[in-house]
């Protein structure tokens, strides 16, 4: 594990085993590396981590997500797992809306594990996945007010309070901003609390977290090159009626209970909701309704998690566990008639009405055997079966999910260190992709030939080490094959077979602490995705072809400087190489940029404290950029643009008690 900033993480005697202990790439970023950052939306935060692909698409609420290992954030293959305090946070598309329930100043720190070998999740965990790990515990009054470009307002509040084994915390956020783009307002809020009893010998910790969160906002649209270049910040007249209303709620109990000295239990069910609705204009094209959309998402998900671990002896630890999902989802996607802008009060057709379920169990088995001191070997293996059907509500047609029968992953991993500061590891394992959406071909409607799951392998190789005492690094050789890879856009009813995929990369990371008062990090990921068999959905050969918004390459760099007790400095640069946008690499690269934001911290008292940020210092532009050829006759295809913020400042002031 590479830990970037300080993080805490608190997890008594009793629960599962530890990320840290059982898997290889893992990455932890701390509090101080994401409580003071001012962002308006939480997946930037782990932008600052290695090899994190940002997919910024800026319009509202669908504002963007990260992914890794060279799965894109494009919607079309969702390949990373998100959780948010243990507890799943993807909706049925894989898309990471929950993710912005979650505000900095409520983080405990985020962990990323990358790779094929993790056995404790399997629907989306396809190349990894994210988990946020929130504040938990501790007697705190913490507060940020923050102002900003673009009439940007925020103020987050925390408390802790702990006494007698019963632990309360609380959160409350807010932010207003006109955007940097016009027609861009936004407004949101979250609510959240939690609630722990832990007995006095820590044996037993029980307790519930609760969070709503609702989120308004205009959508300023796409734009075309030529829109672009005569106005980078404008939205087009055909989009001023975009907008979207975004409300999400997430309800968990949490039970952790050592049984006895050797044996442990670790429980979770909870409750996930959204509730979307989004008016959406793709092109001014006026000879289909296809452009013109209104989308309403209302997905309802009760899962529960469960966990034993038997520490048998020093030698030896078995984990084993089992999981159940009911996803009870509607999908209502409506079309408009010409017109600018758009009139969404009377749609010209009904595309989707479609009432959905997807019944998901997995379970899992897990060693850790350690033969001798500097050797750890960890076999797995985990199964999922999926269970559902979906109800056509014009007609009443009710359809059942394709049959994937048991989809088995088994999974090894291997770490040598022969001292504390040098270890070789290995790993290999399997995870899968399913369709998902709520039609074909998820589901067996009239017509729709039935598949398998796409089988993902990966191998990885790689060293971890410390140069000195404060400097440590890790080197990693890595590669993914799938079968019958799938690019599927459930929003658009939208699918096409890839064929088989390798992606492979190298990442590469140093942090160090040069002085007691400067810390230093870089990381550079070079990966790449390409097709190397079979055909489209229209038998048309792929091979040779890299998947689309995959970059190359992904670099980090930043530094911490404590000047003096009371005043620090920091910097962080972030740039990815450009990517092709379209499936036959024939309409050029875009997307490539190089970014820096800093910041000034002052501590006025032991209470209080300010914040300077800017952001895009240099004032690069940038842009989003995704193929549109879904609306217009072919002859009329064209990349379409959403460009990121110029340069802008904010200042904060941190009440710490």
């Amino acid at each position: 594990m590479v830990v970037l900033g300080e993080v805490t993480i608190n997890s008594g005697n009793t629960g599962s085993l530890p990320t840290r202990s059982i898997l290889t790439s893992v990455d932890v970023m701390g509090a101080e590396r994401v409580q003071d950052k001012n962002v308006m939306n939480s997946w930037e935060l782990i932008g600052q981590m290695p090899g994190i692909q940002l997919t910024e698409f800026r319009l509202g609420a669908e504002s963007g997500k990260p992914s890794f290992r060279a799965f894109n954030g494009e919607g079309y293959i969702n390949g990373i797992k998100l959780l948010i305090d243990g507890v799943p946070g993807n909706i049925n598309s894989g898309n990471m809306r929950h993710l912005d329930m979650i505000f900095p100043l409520d983080i405990e720190y985020i962990e990323v594990v990358r790779g094929t070998n993790d056995p404790r999740y399997g629907l989306h965990n396809i190349g990894g996945n994210i988990n946020v790990a929130t504040r938990q515990g501790g007697n705190y009054i913490n507060a940020r007010l923050s102002v900003g470009s673009f009439n940007t307002q925020e103020v987050q509040a925390t408390l802790g309070h702990e006494s007698g084994g019963f632990a309360q915390n609380y959160f409350v956020a807010k932010q207003d901003s006109d955007g940097y783009r016009d027609h861009s307002r936004s407004k949101k809020y979250g609510v959240g609390g939690k609630w722990f009893y832990t007995s006095d010998a820590g044996g037993l910790k029980a307790g519930l977290i609760a969070r709503i969160y609702s989120h308004e906002a205009k959508s300023p649209g796409y734009m075309t090159a030529s829109e672009l270049a005569a106005d980078r910040w404008q939205s087009a007249p055909r989009n001023a009626n975009d907008h979207d209303s975004r409300d999400m709620q997430q309800l968990s109990g949490h039970l952790d209970y050592q049984l006895s000295q050797n044996l442990a239990y670790s429980s979770k069910l909870y409750y996930n909701s959204i509730d979307d609705d989004r008016h959406v204009t793709y092109s001014s094209y006026s000879g289909s309704t296809l452009p013109r959309q209104r989308r309403l998402w209302n997905e309802k998900h009760l899962g529960w998690i469960n966990t034993l671990t038997w520490q048998a002896n020093e030698q030896i630890a078995i984990e084993g566990g089992f999981n159940y999902e009911h996803q009870n989802n509607r999908y209502r996607r409506y079309r408009y008639a010409y017109a600018e802008p758009t009139n969404f009060s009377t749609p010209a057709s009904t595309a989707n009405d479609d009432s959905y379920t997807l019944d998901n169990f997995g379970a899992y088995v897990q060693a850790v055997i350690k033969p001798g001191r500097s050797w750890k070997i960890v076999p797995a293996i985990r199964t999922d079966t999926f269970k559902g059907h979906t109800t056509l509500n014009a007609t009443g047609q009710t359809y059942p999910l394709q049959d994937y029968d048991w989809i088995n992953q088994p999974k090894l991993s291997i770490v040598y260190s022969p001292s504390a500061a040098f270890s070789v590891y290995g790993n290999w394992g399997r995870t899968f992709q399913i369709v998902t959406g709520s039609r074909s071909p998820a589901y067996l409607t009239t017509g729709t030939a039935e598949i398998k799951p796409s089988i993902n392998t990966g191998i990885e190789l790689g060293t971890k080490f410390r140069l000195t005492e404060r400097t440590e690094a890790r080197i990693a050789l890595w590669q993914q094959d799938a079968t019958a890879e799938v690019a599927n856009l459930p929003s658009a009813n939208a699918t096409q077979n890839l064929g088989e995929t390798r992606r492979k990369g190298v990442d590469f990371q140093i942090n160090a602490h040069i002085t007691d008062k400067i810390k230093l990090w870089f990381s550079h990921a070079y990966q790449e995705a390409k097709i190397v068999g079979g055909y489209t959905s229209d038998g048309i050969s792929l091979v040779g072809k890299e998947v689309f918004s995959t970059p190359r390459h992904i670099t980090n760099v930043g530094m911490d400087y404590q000047v003096t007790e009371s005043l620090r400095f920091d910097l962080q640069g972030r740039a990815q190489s450009s990517y092709y946008i379209d499936d036959q690499n024939s309409k050029g690269k875009y997307g490539g940029y190089i970014l820096f934001n800093g910041g000034v911290h002052y501590a006025l008292t032991k209470n209080l404290e300010i914040d300077l940020q800017i952001k895009n210092m240099f004032n690069r532009k940038y842009e989003y950029v995704w193929y549109d050829n879904f609306f217009y006759p072919a002859s009329s295809y064209q990349p379409m643009f959403s460009p990121g913020a110029g340069r802008s400042f904010y200042a904060s002031l941190n009440v710490k008690i």
